[in-house]
């Protein structure tokens, strides 16, 4: 309550702030521009969501090829306007990105095989999209409130750190508000997703009746709270630990930078236990607590073995390319107009802007991810359901699971074997 308070101080001040005529002109200056990366983001999402049955894995590949280039792009338009920080950044990401698409590129055909069974699945409930739309408006009357307090800061008088610090503070409020709107989205679609898989179709006989409208009361009062919770850790935590297990599978023989990394992983496997996206699905079909269903979950998967077939899927890191993608686009169009009129506000507004557009965007993406969570947790509690919904899915899975459990086995025993013959060696040495 005193965080939100906080925000709420901050965005109602900076409103008033920038209301002043100095010489960055006015709130009205800048609001038009927060006003058409709404739209943009908005047009991205739905231009995304309509694509959602015949283009997307069309959509999905260009995503994955496409934004080390852009990134790129961005970079070197950074260094021209000799914003070196941001140069550097984008440089960075761009860099990133390409590492680690070269790293997972042998686990891309399994993940796009995913990525289209989940989008078959959600493309035969038009009601999914339906709510993706509504949180969508949602989202927009709220970004419309945000973008005057964001206008506001760029045209105060206060000096260059005072406006970045805000900025951040208001950027802060904006994900963690998309992030729990994507969340509730998430709770829904999961809710319904798996209990049409439980059922055998939403046209079943034992389907509850008014399904849809259950999940959504249910997501909006009684799981809320955990929504709120969860949506504080679970995007960081699972975004870093996409990236480690890219660079851990290529490190090679580096052993001290292997090391390294594997207390990285080891962290970072431990916070997955407790905030990881699967607790969504435990949430919506069964009402339990956000870390208690975290914990269910990653249980059931480790106990099952399908960890390792979760482990080996990159669609979250897929879709996630793809809302990136969408606030590049988003943050260019608004950049672009700003450097017409206000060369010096272009990062300000064309990063803020950025983050509007993948806030809109994510909530368009998040109906796919909550289907492929939707799938792995019906696989592991009861892998019938799948095998009825689609025999030759099922099969493909079970195939990829058991290879990847014979890659465990493998990689287990030539590690014990490399630690009986160092153990050796040292014992021959001391001798």
């Amino acid at each position: 309550m005193l965080i939100k308070r906080f925000l709420q101080s901050c965005v109602i001040g900076v409103m008033f702030s920038g209301f002043w005529e100095n010489n960055n002109g006015l709130t009205e200056t800048y609001w038009p521009k927060y006003a058409v990366a709404g739209g943009v983001g908005t047009g991205l999402g739905c231009i995304w969501l309509l694509l959602l049955g015949s283009r997307a894995n069309q959509m999905m590949k260009v995503s994955v090829h496409i934004l080390t280039t852009y990134l790129a792009v961005i970079s070197v338009l950074c260094f021209w306007c000799e914003q070196f920080f941001w140069g550097v950044a984008f440089a960075t990401g761009a860099a990133l990105q390409f590492l680690y698409v070269i790293a997972v590129i042998d686990r891309l055909p399994f993940t796009m095989l995913v990525l289209q069974k989940a989008v078959k699945l959600v493309w035969s409930l038009p009601e999914v999209t339906r709510v993706a739309y509504a949180f969508m408006a949602v989202m927009l009357l709220w970004m419309g409130i945000w973008s005057f307090g964001a206008a506001g800061v760029v045209a105060s008088s206060r000096g260059d750190l005072g406006r970045w610090w805000l900025l951040v503070v208001l950027s802060v409020s904006l994900f963690w508000t998309g992030a729990v709107l994507c969340n509730t989205v998430h709770v829904i679609v999961s809710g319904l997703v798996f209990l049409v898989l439980l059922h055998g179709g939403r046209n079943a006989s034992s389907m509850p009746p008014n399904s849809l409208m259950k999940s959504l009361r249910y997501a909006v009062t009684t799981s809320f709270g955990s929504i709120c919770y969860g949506s504080l850790f679970t995007a960081a935590i699972r975004t870093l630990r996409w990236e480690i297990r890219g660079f851990r599978s290529k490190i090679g023989n580096n052993e001290c930078l292997l090391c390294c990394v594997d207390f990285l992983f080891q962290l970072v496997e431990t916070l997955v236990r407790f905030f990881n996206k699967y607790a969504y699905v435990q949430i919506a079909v069964y009402g339990k607590g956000f870390n208690r269903s975290a914990r269910d979950a990653w249980e059931l998967f480790q106990s099952t073995g399908v960890e390792a077939l979760v482990a080996y899927d990159c669609s979250g890191a897929v879709l996630l390319m793809g809302t990136i993608l969408g606030g590049l686009l988003t943050g260019t169009c608004a950049g672009v107009w700003t450097w017409i009129t206000w060369r010096d506000r272009v990062i300000m507004v064309g990063s803020t802007a950025m983050l509007m557009g993948m806030v809109l965007v994510g909530l368009a993406m998040v109906v796919v991810e909550s289907a492929v969570t939707s799938i792995y947790i019906c696989y592991a509690e009861d892998p019938s359901l799948i095998r009825r919904w689609d025999p030759q899915f099922f099969n493909q899975m079970s195939e990829m699971l058991h290879q990847r459990l014979q890659h465990r086995s493998a990689r287990a025993r030539e590690v014990l074997t490399q630690n009986q013959l160092d153990s050796h060696m040292q014992d021959t040495f001391h001798l």
